[in-house]
């Protein structure tokens, strides 16, 4: 199948699924702070990667990860309601750290920086 047919695809599939998480899915389990960062739609329209961002401890996170699994029987039903598929393919829910991995490289590199800012200032004097 073209690429840029499964790229659209994902792309709808995602804002769908951003949409069902803030006004449709009332589950007390899944963390209001959730993003779905990234959809990847299998070439055969079979499965839908689905990767979210959730703030939050561990605990929040697996949570949210059981929320999901629980709703996906009325997500695959909404994304065959609201995108024109022949074939809806099945959610699978991934956990995406990156995020939270680039605040803690950003807070790396400013604490390298302030580092070499103390000590060129200590070797000026």
């Amino acid at each position: 199948m073209d690429i840029k047919r499964i790229n659209r695809i994902s792309e709808e599939v995602r804002k769908t699924v951003s949409e069902l998480l803030t006004t449709e899915i009332k589950d007390p389990r899944i963390n209001p702070m959730i993003t779905v960062t990234k959809v990847e739609v299998t070439r055969d329209l079979s499965f839908a990667n689905i990767y979210v961002s959730v703030l939050g401890d561990e605990k929040n996170k697996e949570d949210t990860l059981e929320g999901l699994e629980s709703a996906k029987g009325f997500i695959r039903k909404e994304i065959g309601n609201r995108v024109d598929l022949r074939y809806v393919p099945e959610p699978i829910f991934h956990l995406d750290e990156s995020i939270e991995r680039g605040i803690y490289m950003s807070k790396l590199i400013d604490k390298v920086n302030k580092e070499d800012k103390e000590k060129r200032r200590n070797s000026d004097d």
